[in-house]
């Protein structure tokens, strides 16, 4: 009776760790300022996949003239992909459909880019995508920015 009550006390205690960690993780991503929520899709098909498959939820951040993307379910301190503002490409912009909708934030619009010849998606909200789209065209004299 002792050791399953000291083991599902150790199992509670982990679990609450491991929720406390990851909400630590994500404000210390969030506490250096402009940060959003963003799911990613990446390697998207030419053919648009409206299944939902291939999201992963996710926190952008603003870092120079870059763009860094965590996963929300992770313990990684270090950004899962980095996306270079020099470097992203514009093609398309719609609303969620089929099952993406039940895949994605419910305000969310899909923002279909190219970056280093890999085709992504970016899903955010409106807001977001406002703040991401100013972002992208106040780049630096002489680099080229494609927004669509």
């Amino acid at each position: 009776m002792f050791l399953a009550l000291w083991v599902g006390g150790l199992v509670v205690a982990l679990v609450a760790v491991g929720l406390f960690v990851f909400g630590l993780r994500r404000r210390l991503i969030q506490r250096s300022g402009g940060t959003f929520d963003c799911s990613l899709r990446w390697n998207v098909p030419v053919e648009p996949d409206l299944s939902g498959k291939g999201w992963v939820y996710g926190v952008a951040r603003y870092h120079g003239d870059k763009v860094d993307w965590f996963r929300v379910f992770s313990y990684s301190p270090r950004p899962r992909r980095v996306l270079d503002r020099s470097s992203i490409e514009v093609v398309a912009r719609r609303l969620p459909e089929g099952e993406e909708e039940l895949a994605l934030l419910s305000d969310a619009i899909v923002l279909g880019c190219l970056h280093q010849g890999t085709r992504l998606e970016l899903a955010m909200s409106e807001d977001a995508l406002t703040g991401f789209l100013a972002w992208l065209e106040a780049a630096p004299p002489g680099q080229r920015v494609n927004v669509a």
